[in-house]
């Protein structure tokens, strides 16, 4: 193994030969046990007496990216196990919004739903529970989310995050908590002598894949292993519509990593729902057939560009006001030309740029403003509930995390809300102002580019999967000659560097480079000396590959 991959495992705790081959080949046989789940023999009981009275089911799962596979590896799982009618919904993004709704249940009863399975979502939906009972209809929860102190009354509720469950599961997302109902359900179904062929949960890992890595749970223990595992089936997946879009993104029958799920398969999906369109991810999951794949991604793709110009056109406009705004301390910038959609990854990219919260709103025909907030990153001091909370006198609501929030109000308060949001920051004293902002980027070894060799990058995929948790190893590569420099369209940067000592030669990409930086495009040149620091990867272009290094930060030599 090369000397600085060495150095990288040995800096996060793996020094043992056995810790080394534990991480290289996880075992799928040292997984927890299902039955570790509180709840999961309700869950299961229940799913049986269904599969002997052979009622209809319905599979309720969030919209996101971790329902929607969650969704189809339960539908799947629940096919192969024999069940005859698995029905299934999703509420949309922007129309329904998130979570369990009491009236969409109460559709399901009418149209004959007996038990409704959720995933990636109820945890929190006690009065939707509560209602379904009401009516007579079972519901079954299942979902990562934190609970609050009341439960629903749901007749089973597998949830690793509930206070009374010891797994030791609580890093699951909600696909890989579907995916150990279906662990759990298929084993008791073979004691009981149910199933009517055996199947290999393998085939399922390609969902866990999806949906572990697109909600960004941390990639260790069971994720790790599964996510591995689950890469390989993805790279072979049968489900049709997959494979059509691993062919057109130019990623089928390759070794797939989570950034190639992250950065290139999730977004192409993620337009679907954002844009709210009449196809939608779940489609492309089940749909059965090559040439009806074939359809549909190209509407994928279509929808794509749709976001992509939607996005560059609202960044734009929002980039203007931001110029002056970033003075308070803070962005907000509302319109009705933004997308409700996109504001999210709006308010992501503004955020970035200017070091500072940024909020970001669409206004709506009805009169609302339904809103994003994001901040520059986890380690910038910044609370967006505490900020929105300052707010809230110009707020119908608000809600979510340190980092990412959403809220609504009605138009004519958003100078209120300005107002108030700007009296915040004043007064959130020196250290948040945003000239105190610096990112700070910490590397894990210092190597050459010329031992970047093809072996290298073996081993260093062969570490993978990436992610939260075991995040892809940042190299420090110094004493680079730039021999040429390009800006790409989006703001990008592309430079073509020299290793001043080997002579080895490569490509290096810096996406969304921060418009102050000191070492931005309009200041490099050819023949500048810089260190970079950066993760390595192979550009897959024509059939060939070459090395390329993604830019974290750069500086000129000392």
């Amino acid at each position: 193994m090369p000397r600085a991959l060495w150095q990288v495992l040995y800096a996060r705790g793996l020094v043992s030969r056995e810790q080394v081959e534990g991480h290289f080949s996880p075992k799928l046989k040292d997984l927890t046990p299902p039955t570790s789940l509180t709840g999961i023999d309700k869950a299961v009981a229940r799913l049986i007496s269904a599969f002997e009275q052979g009622e209809v089911l319905c599979i309720y799962a969030d919209f996101d990216l971790d329902g929607t596979p969650g969704l189809a590896l339960l539908h799947r799982g629940l096919t192969l196990l024999g069940f005859k009618d698995v029905r299934h919904f999703q509420p949309k993004r922007l129309s329904d919004g998130y979570g369990l709704h009491a009236h969409v249940l109460k559709d399901l009863k009418d149209q004959g739903v007996q038990l409704v399975v959720t995933v990636d979502v109820g945890i929190t939906d006690v009065k939707a529970v509560s209602e379904a009972n009401e009516i007579g209809l079972d519901v079954i929860i299942t979902d990562h989310h934190l609970p609050k102190e009341e439960l629903p009354a749901a007749c089973a509720i597998v949830n690793p995050n509930q206070s009374e469950c010891e797994s030791g599961l609580g890093h699951l997302s909600g696909t890989g908590v579907a995916f150990y109902l279906v662990l759990a359900l298929r084993s008791e179904m073979h004691k009981r002598g149910l199933l009517r062929e055996a199947f290999d949960p393998k085939e399922l890992l390609d969902c866990f894949a999806i949906g572990t890595v697109t909600d960004m749970v941390p990639l260790i223990k069971e994720n790790r292993s599964l996510v591995k595992h689950g890469l390989v089936e993805l790279s072979k997946t049968k489900r049709p519509g997959l494979k059509v879009l691993l062919q057109q993104l130019d990623l089928w029958g390759r070794s797939l990593s989570s950034q190639d799920v992250g950065f290139k398969l999730a977004p192409k999906l993620n337009a679907l729902s954002r844009l709210e369109k009449s196809l939608l991810p779940i489609d492309l999951f089940l749909v059965d057939s090559e040439m009806e794949a074939s359809r549909l991604v190209g509407e994928v793709f279509q929808t794509h560009q749709e976001r992509v110009e939607l996005q560059r056109h609202a960044e734009k406009l929002a980039e203007e006001v931001a110029k002056d705004q970033r003075k308070s301390g803070f962005i907000w910038v509302w319109s009705p030309e933004f997308h409700q959609g996109i504001v999210g990854l709006v308010a992501t990219k503004m955020a970035q740029k200017f070091k500072v919260p940024a909020f970001i709103g669409a206004g709506k025909e009805d009169g609302r403003i339904v809103g994003s907030a994001r901040i520059p990153d986890e380690n910038s001091g910044y609370h967006l509930p505490e900020a929105l909370g300052a707010a809230e006198e110009a707020l119908e609501k608000f809600g979510g995390h340190k980092a990412a929030a959403g809220f609504e109000l009605r138009k004519e308060d958003a100078d209120l809300f300005e107002d108030l949001l700007r009296n915040y920051f004043k007064h959130q004293g020196e250290d948040n102002k945003p000239s105190q902002f610096t990112q700070t980027f910490h590397y894990d070894s210092e190597c050459g580019l010329d031992e970047i060799t093809p072996q290298f990058m073996s081993w260093y995929e062969n570490m993978g999967p990436y992610g939260m948790g075991f995040e892809a190893p940042v190299f420090l590569l110094k004493n680079l000659e730039v021999t040429g420099v390009r800006e790409l369209r989006g703001g990008h940067l592309k430079l073509s560097v020299r290793d001043r000592k080997s002579g080895a030669r490569a490509d290096a990409l810096w996406f969304s480079p921060p418009p102050h930086h000191p070492a931005t495009y309009k200041f490099i040149q050819p023949q500048d000396i810089i260190d970079i620091l950066g993760e390595p990867e192979w550009n897959h272009f024509a059939g060939k590959a070459t090395l390329q290094v993604l830019v974290k930060d750069l500086r000129w030599s000392r």
